[in-house]
């Protein structure tokens, strides 16, 4: 008897994911200094952690001998400060994905069915199949998330159904009057689970508290990976009802969440005016690569998030050449668009660096369909 013979079926069968090399990798494959390499590929901060949550977090590493707070009181005291909700209705996770993968522990098993866009982020799907469950993908309608269809997409059978707003990897957003009209009609047997990983660069973003206040089977999905700085940390959080984060912390592992992580997130809630002025940046950085790419003929999907995907032809070619020239992009095939590239926002001098080198990869003549 075979190794295989013993593992669970689903295990055999599941896709893997396929994360943005790091600089350190290129620079060996390559033979190149890392130090020249710019990476845009991971919708990380261009301009680093938040200062307070640096400093938090050195200060909490002279004490690594001890375990982490497994209940993780004092981040979920500062966000309940923050948010307005109660402390038990946030569930804290090494990553808001790691929550995506809580929510198949309570909720999936084989023969259940959750309903997603397409393309939105993958780890819906890996997660999905993982626990044996089917995927039905909606397409996207105008590069949004076709809400209707979504809704018209839920069976019986359905548990868990998605919206990531902003979408990954698109950029693009519902509006909050969608997202709580759709939440609002979904059946009783379901909960409706909003990906708000980039929500932060919206202005203002959706408030989706509500739903919560009125007993809706709903998880809100944040992160600190992103207008924080903090992906290395891997810290992400739920909020939902009571009900629905004890259901959670129940198959939650104990100290899932690093004491360095928790600290910084605590701090980073503090850190306004880094939040503020990394937004700003974000949304200058967005119109340099949108006047970019209209300048040279590319078509372009506008963005409210701290990416932009960005049609390039033959969207390896160009990932791969641009990887030579020391800059890393994300090419999305494994998302359906072979043609299309995912830029992270980068600071403006990277952004200038990229739309030079770009140019001269990409087909000539194709008409810009951006505003």
């Amino acid at each position: 008897m075979n190794l295989e013979s013993l593992a669970n079926r689903e295990v055999l069968t599941q896709p893997f994911y396929e994360p943005g090399k790091p600089i350190e990798q290129v620079a060996r494959e390559l033979g190149l200094d890392p130090e020249a390499i710019i990476k845009l590929a991971s919708n990380e901060n261009p301009f680093g952690p938040s200062p307070k949550a640096l400093a938090a977090a050195r200060k909490a590493l002279e004490h690594g001998e001890l375990y982490p707070d497994g209940g993780c009181f004092e981040l979920r005291q500062r966000l309940a400060a923050a948010r307005a909700l109660a402390p038990d209705q946030f569930v804290i996770g090494n990553g808001s994905n790691e929550i995506i993968e809580l929510l198949g522990h309570a909720f999936l098993g084989r023969g259940d069915e959750v309903v997603m866009g397409a393309p939105a982020f993958v780890v819906y799907k890996l997660v999905t199949l993982l626990f044996g469950a089917r995927a039905v993908e909606i397409p996207l309608r105008e590069w949004r998330h076709d809400l209707p269809r979504i809704a018209a997409a839920v069976t019986p059978r359905t548990k868990l159904v998605y919206v990531c707003s902003p979408n990954n990897p698109t950029g693009t957003s519902n509006t909050e009057a969608e997202l709580l009209e759709f939440a609002r009609a979904m059946p009783d047997h379901v909960v409706t689970v909003f990906d708000e990983a980039y929500a932060d660069f919206l202005e203002p973003a959706p408030d989706l508290r509500p739903l919560v206040a009125e007993g809706r089977k709903v998880v809100g999905l944040r992160t600190f990976s992103k207008i924080y700085g903090l992906a290395s940390l891997r810290i992400g959080y739920g909020y939902a009802s009571r009900e629905m984060c004890a259901l959670l912390n129940r198959v939650r592992q104990p100290f899932n969440v690093n004491a360095i992580a928790q600290a910084a997130a605590v701090a980073a809630l503090e850190d306004h005016a880094f939040a503020a002025e990394c937004a700003r940046q974000n949304r200058a950085g967005l119109a340099q690569l949108e006047r970019g790419c209209r300048d040279l003929g590319l078509e372009f999907v506008p963005s409210v998030a701290n990416f932009m995907l960005v049609r390039v032809g033959d969207g390896m070619r160009v990932f791969e050449a641009l990887q030579r020239r020391g800059i890393i992009v994300r090419p999305v095939k494994s998302y359906g668009l072979p043609e299309w590239i995912r830029i992270t926002v980068g600071s403006g001098e990277q952004n200038a660096r990229l739309l030079k080198e770009i140019g001269p990869l990409t087909s000539v003549g194709q008409r810009p369909r951006g505003p």
